[in-house]
């Protein structure tokens, strides 16, 4: 919810505001882009068996990259291919 919006006169961002977005860039620095883990832990020499995985598949996405394939495998140029889907 936030707080209420500026009146003319008040500052766009308080201290407290400047404090929570100076706490996520720091937390968006320190984190992997694909697992997000935090890179200060994944990163450390005693991490490197300290983790486990699991494949999932999204079926959603599945499809999606069946039907971007078959596009492709017909001719489609595929650049710029954004895929929609949608739940039946």
């Amino acid at each position: 919810m936030g707080r209420p919006m500026p009146q003319p006169g008040e500052p766009l961002w308080t201290e407290e505001d400047r404090a929570w977005a100076l706490a996520l860039a720091q937390v968006e620095a320190d984190t992997c882009p694909d697992c997000g883990q935090p890179w200060s832990e994944v990163s450390a020499i005693d991490a490197e068996f300290a983790y486990g995985a699991e494949l999932l598949r999204c079926h959603a996405c599945a499809t999606g990259a069946r039907a971007a394939h078959r596009y492709q495998e017909s001719g489609g140029d595929p650049r710029g291919l954004h895929v929609s889907i949608l739940k039946r």
